[in-house]
């Protein structure tokens, strides 16, 4: 066999856990032959031994074992070292993408972060936590899926290489759900406890719009690593967007960054970019908060279609701008986690429950002040 002989043989090569084959990833960065002896060397985004072995077992099943195969692979991740309540302990590191208002493209980020940090070797999941608006399963194509139920926990659906529960899997297509709060925090808190979530890198968890009780269900129930907004250019939107990350701030949750979504326009006939909505306007908003702005999104045909049909930008066109920008952005988050845990900044302690199971960042809460009970030291405002 000649090189190209063996290169069309290796497209043959499922990488773990994705469609793709390791040619079309770019994971063979060289291949020769001497001596009729193969030599390969690829170089992977996974740290995970499983994953090499597989890949090992797979090439030599294709071209034999009179090959040299060399396979470089990034450092494993380093444990976390969170603090306070955790109800899902399996999970290493927990993401919240947040917005302060609705159609800012909030699900669009969480679902190509999510796919860009699976596509960079992590374990991910995703979890729909926008009940009255679950829009995941469009957008990664497992909208006629139910989950299979096993020890009386649910089996996470999986796509695009990551774990996905939405309630829109488990309701009939278009049907509202009518909840109080209190209903949606316990479904919050069961889509952590009671779904069989595996040994994950990175738990991303898409919000509802809004600062309310679905976001502090969550910061209370696990400690949650960072947070990540999601805006537009708008002032309107900036506005709803300080209020996210002064959220983040009173719950002790650490910025990862901001996210500006719709910044420019890219004209398909001409790939001219308009700033239509305005661009870099998050900047000193971000600069206020000591965090930056990890990714300027901008809109992209491609993205509309990609997000109606399943077939999310990050993956099914990774040589676009916004695919480039997501790919960007989950290395900067990547790095962002590392940090926030080697410093042990993750944690939930501060705002548990107080006043017999009501919490000291709720309205009720506010009603008695916190000083009677010196285990808030928040910044919620209930003092």
């Amino acid at each position: 066999m000649n090189k190209n002989e063996i290169i069309d043989k290796l497209k043959n090569i499922k990488y773990p856990g994705f469609t793709k084959d390791i040619v079309t990833f770019g994971f063979v960065e060289d291949v020769t032959i001497e001596d009729s002896v193969i030599n390969i060397k690829l170089s992977i985004t996974s740290s995970a031994q499983e994953v090499s072995q597989q890949l090992t077992d797979d090439i030599k099943n294709i071209l034999g074992d009179n090959i040299n195969l060399s396979i470089k692979r990034p450092k494993a991740p380093k444990e976390t070292a969170s603090r306070g309540k955790n109800i899902a302990p399996q999970i290493k590191n927990f993401v919240m993408i947040s917005s302060g208002k609705g159609g800012v493209g909030k699900s669009t980020t969480a679902v190509n972060l999510a796919i860009a940090m699976a596509m960079q070797g992590k374990k991910v999941g995703l979890l729909d936590a926008d009940m009255y608006g679950p829009n995941i399963p469009r957008m990664v194509d497992i909208r006629e899926q139910k989950p299979e139920q096993k020890d009386n926990k649910l089996i996470p659906l999986n796509n695009y290489g990551i774990d996905v529960i939405s309630m829109g899997n488990l309701l009939e297509e278009g049907q509202s759900l009518i909840w109080r709060g209190a209903m949606i925090m316990k479904a919050i808190e069961q889509f952590l406890r009671d779904i069989a979530w595996d040994d994950l890198d990175v738990l991303f968890i898409d919000m509802p719009p809004g600062t309310g009780d679905a976001q502090l269900t969550l910061a209370q129930s696990v400690p949650v690593t960072a947070g990540v907004v999601v805006t537009t250019p708008q002032k309107v939107s900036l506005d709803d967007t300080h209020r996210s990350l002064d959220m983040f701030k009173k719950l002790h949750i650490p910025i990862a960054g901001v996210v500006e979504n719709m910044s420019g326009f890219i004209a398909p006939d001409t790939n001219k970019e308009y700033d239509i909505f305005g661009k870099g306007t998050s900047d000193e908003l971000s600069k206020k908060f000591d965090t930056t702005t990890i990714a300027y999104i901008p809109i992209e045909p491609s993205i509309r279609i990609g997000g109606d049909n399943g077939k999310p930008i990050v993956y099914c066109e990774p040589k676009s701008k916004s695919a480039k920008e997501y790919m960007k952005a989950a290395n900067l988050l990547w790095d962002k986690l590392e940090t926030i845990n080697k410093e042990n900044l993750a944690t939930n302690e501060l705002i548990q429950p107080i006043n017999n199971g009501v919490s000291a960042c709720s309205t009720a809460g506010a009603s008695k002040p916190a000083q009677e009970d010196n285990s808030c030291k928040s910044e919620c405002g209930c003092k």
